[in-house]
């Protein structure tokens, strides 16, 4: 309880503040990255070419005919928990141009799809889209003292959800074009968001176009978050009424930074592009206290 009322005394906001400019690093690591809170910053991104160029049409002439990796499931929910199962998606190969006929509704299919490869796909996948945006964003590598571990592209479906999980990493998440719905935790409401080991599964398409999910053959199970925050059931999980989740929305031209460890759920507008930063995050006091409240709620849960 001690540790608990400590964190929450570092005085989370009631909504997500913002900043109209982007600061300078020495103030953003004073009052956003050390304290571990939350912002959303207007006018850091206005120069991006990527922000007037990134039409469907420029898409289609730019990366066209490349094969991409998409990620397909039959409800819009990767790396989910579904069935007693924590689910990833189908990992297609495709022609992006074939993704966005289903993305535009030129194509129908009962499936969702989402570009949303996250291991840099940006610059892996998609390096003649770089020089529309940056490779880092300097003022938060000359305040973290590093260049981004990942740069990641997203273009998706609005059906397409991130389900409930946190990251280590410090992320800074630029919305292009459409508008990102967050709905985050800070890493202080952990004693009130259940976790449970899942056997780890992949949807696979079937001959007849159905989905079957298919167990992976690790025996090593995957600890994730059975709530939905948006719909959350209270007689299974009574402790998340005392939870207090911030939502806000990110629209396009601005960026959200999303501190290190909190919990994030994840919705957008139709056909949305976003690029995020991962910045991998100091294994500091912060670290440690999330450890020992991480600890301390599994024995609780125990006794």
């Amino acid at each position: 309880h001690c540790l608990l009322f400590a964190w929450t005394e570092l005085g989370w906001p009631e909504s997500v503040p913002y900043l109209d400019r982007p600061p300078s690093p020495l103030e953003f690591y004073r009052e956003w990255v050390s304290p571990n809170k939350p912002c959303i910053i207007r006018n850091a991104i206005s120069h991006w070419p990527a922000l007037k160029k990134w039409t469907s049409a420029y898409l289609r002439e730019v990366v066209g005919p490349k094969v991409v990796s998409v990620a397909v499931t039959p409800n819009g929910y990767a790396d989910a928990v579904f069935q007693d199962r924590f689910v990833m998606p189908e990992e297609r190969q495709m022609p992006f141009m074939d993704f966005l006929d289903i993305v535009e509704k030129k194509v129908t299919s009962p499936h969702v799809f989402y570009v949303q490869k996250q291991c840099s796909n940006l610059t892996e996948e998609f390096p003649e889209l770089v020089c529309d945006v940056q490779p880092d964003i300097p003022w938060m590598s000359e305040a973290l003292g590093k260049k981004p571990d990942a740069v990641n592209f997203w273009l998706g479906e609005s059906a397409a959800v991130t389900s409930l999980h946190k990251d280590h990493y410090e992320n800074l998440y630029c919305v292009v074009s459409g508008e990102k719905y967050f709905l985050l935790h800070p890493p202080s409401d952990r004693p009130f968001i259940p976790y449970e080991l899942y056997q780890p599964a992949t949807y696979h398409v079937s001959e007849d176009g159905s989905f079957e999910i298919v167990d992976e053959k690790t025996t090593e199970k995957v600890p994730w978050i059975p709530l939905d925050p948006l719909n959350p059931d209270l007689e299974l999980y009574p402790e998340y009424a005392q939870a207090k989740p911030l939502q806000c929305t990110v629209k396009a031209g601005e960026m959200l930074y999303l501190p290190s460890l909190w919990f994030h759920h994840v919705q957008q507008s139709h056909g949305c592009i976003a690029v995020n930063y991962w910045y991998d995050m100091e294994y500091d006091i912060k670290y440690s206290y999330y450890q020992l409240l991480d600890c301390l709620t599994k024995t609780v849960k125990m006794l």
